[in-house]
């Protein structure tokens, strides 16, 4: 690969906003965006883990962090406003999620409406947010997290299902809005990941064995795998790719 190309993946000089951008996925996606150049913001609940800053400083990056809690629009909005006085945000990365498993049937609607508030109206508002300067200086890179329950059922999950299907109509409706104004606007949708949001899985054998079969990669996923392919969509190389939902799943939506 020529040094002109390699270029085009170098995000030196842009600062990302990443929700939950301290653990998990989110860790991996925060240190890939330091590792390509970029300042990370992390908005969470929780305080950014020591190593993670470590990190960033030996690469000569920063790390900062914004704590709010997704289910409070209010305080949503309050952390934008924050984030946004002190830094110019190029990319936005929607990576924070929750879920909670119950038959559909006894599927509590408290527990349904904080999935949702989390999942999808915090990514949308964060879009609305972070988006509007984006489009007034005509730049700007959005990566939403779908899932592949955007594109299957799952069980027990009904709304996680029903919040990542609609993360990834999401993408596809502001894509068809802002990506003629600069802005690209896609999703990730993850396979099967070693993190704690699939610890119950992880801890059932025979739902871990079930699954892993299908994998044609052989393995679950890491959040350096999801972190690389975030680095892409938040680059140049990624210029002309608007509205996609890029499932990293090791193969298996085609198994």
């Amino acid at each position: 690969m020529s040094a002109t190309t390699n270029n085009r993946f170098d995000l030196t000089g842009r600062t990302a906003v990443v929700t939950g951008g301290g653990r998990g996925l989110g860790s991996g996606i925060s240190r890939s965006l330091l590792e390509a150049g970029a300042d990370v913001v992390v908005l969470a609940r929780n305080e950014v883990p020591g190593e993670l800053r470590d990190h960033a400083a030996s690469l000569g990056r920063t790390v900062s962090f914004q704590q709010v809690d997704l289910a409070d629009g209010d305080g949503v909005a309050a952390a934008a406003a924050a984030v946004l006085a002190e830094h110019r945000v190029d990319i936005l990365v929607n990576n924070a999620g929750t879920q909670d498993r119950y038959p559909a049937v006894d599927f509590p609607l408290e527990a349904w409406d904080t999935v949702l508030d989390i999942n999808l109206r915090a990514p949308f508002q964060l879009c609305q947010l972070f988006g509007r300067p984006m489009l007034e200086r005509g730049e700007g890179k959005v990566v939403n997290f779908a899932s592949l329950l955007s594109f299957q059922g799952g069980i027990t999950v009904p709304a996680y299902a029903a919040s990542k299907g609609a993360i990834a109509q999401l993408t596809k409706a502001l894509c068809n809005e802002w990506a003629g104004k600069g802005v690209n606007v896609n999703a990730v949708a993850p396979g099967y990941m070693a993190t704690d949001m699939n610890s119950a899985l992880l801890a059932d054998p025979v739902r871990l064995e079930q699954l892993s079969v299908r994998i044609p990669a052989g393995r679950w996923g890491t959040p350096e795998d999801i972190g690389d392919v975030v680095v892409f969509l938040a680059s140049d190389a990624a210029a002309y790719v608007h509205g996609q939902v890029l499932a990293v799943d090791g193969g298996w939506l085609a198994r």
